[in-house]
């Protein structure tokens, strides 16, 4: 029988490892401790973790009772969860939702290891629109972050990042829908016009629909992240030299942001679990959301200003912004929203 060799860690060239799958001690927290305090220090986020924004905001404002029973519309990496049921001190119930089945189950286990049981807490592999589903009357409190999981945004297999090369998928639920590449295909150049527009306001949304197309024609298929950045960077060969690396930067981060929204078809699945907010509050009932661009924020502020109009709500409040020490201490808290509300 040959013997089994141990394979060496393959080493990473410079002081610190640049790609996500040399991140080890990053993607061990427990082990490493050390490093992911130097990495937080510097204002970023480990690889595979996710720091969650506005949390005292969002605690201060529920001001959880004992015994109430709430619902984290958007669990991801935990963070919210995990001091809400703090402050239910295994009292109550808290359920949680979350469509990826890749990061779910590794949630379950960093809240057990916190010392919280299914008494404590339920986890539903659902889309947060099917909320309604769970078998509860009502929810004393209703928590919603629409932002991405650092997660998935680090992780170049997710496809959510042009920082590295990975596969141009975008979805949210890896098993569900159609992945990124397969939908810049079936969509003509004035479609990915508008998508560019109506999703991320992107200023060179034509050129980069008509780079899109070009490459499509050509049979330079799309179908990577890399591929992606590098049509857009052709697209905005015009741009002056001076302002071109910043531009491109920006103008990829909106362009990926409107195809995540387009593949995961966001906006129709915010507003269906808007439309249901009311009916699954009990009275006194309170609601929080965080957005994360104006396209979001404006759907939660229309919803909001509806349902205190038609007397549904008692109190809206918002936007609420990050404080600077908390933008300073994690940057990708800059663009965050937070709007709440009460129900009559």
């Amino acid at each position: 029988m040959e013997e089994n060799k141990r394979v060496r860690r393959k080493r990473y060239s410079g002081l610190y490892p640049k790609k996500y799958n040399e991140k080890y001690k990053e993607k061990n927290p427990e082990k490493y401790k050390e490093t992911i305090q130097k990495v937080m220090k510097k204002g970023n986020t480990p690889a595979g973790m996710h720091r969650s924004i506005m949390v005292d905001e969002i605690l201060d404002f529920f001001d959880i009772k004992l015994g109430q029973v709430g619902i984290d519309l958007t669990t991801g990496f935990g963070g919210h969860s995990k001091e809400i049921l703090k402050k239910l001190n295994h009292t109550g119930h808290l359920h949680g939702i979350d469509q990826d089945p890749i990061e779910l189950p590794k949630t379950r286990a960093r809240l057990e290891s916190y010392g919280f049981n299914k008494d404590n807490f339920t986890l539903h592999q659902l889309n947060f629109k099917d909320f309604d589903a769970i078998d509860t009357e009502g929810f004393d409190f209703i928590l919603a972050d629409l932002g991405v999981s650092s997660m998935q945004i680090d992780n170049p297999e997710r496809g959510f990042t042009f920082r590295e090369e990975g596969p141009l998928d975008l979805r949210m639920n890896p098993n569900v829908g159609i992945p990124a590449y397969v939908r810049l295909l079936e969509m003509s150049e004035i479609e990915i016009e508008h998508m560019l527009i109506e999703n991320a306001d992107e200023i060179y949304a034509k050129e980069i629909a008509k780079e899109i197309t070009k490459a499509k024609i050509q049979g330079r298929y799309i179908q990577t992240t890399l591929d992606l950045h590098q049509v857009i960077a052709s697209a905005l060969q015009k741009v002056s030299k001076k302002v071109y690396e910043e531009e491109l930067k920006k103008a990829s981060s909106r362009t990926f942001q409107a195809l995540r929204i387009d593949v995961n078809s966001e906006y129709e699945v915010l507003f269906e679990m808007l439309d249901k907010l009311p009916g699954k509050l009990n009275p006194g009932g309170k609601v929080a959301i965080l957005s994360f661009h104006s396209g979001e924020d404006r759907l939660v502020k229309k919803a909001f200003k509806q349902y205190l109009n038609d007397g549904l709500f008692s109190m809206t409040e918002g936007p609420i912004l990050p404080s600077k020490e908390e933008v300073f201490n994690n940057p990708r808290a800059r663009s965050a929203k937070l709007r709440i509300a009460i129900k009559g």
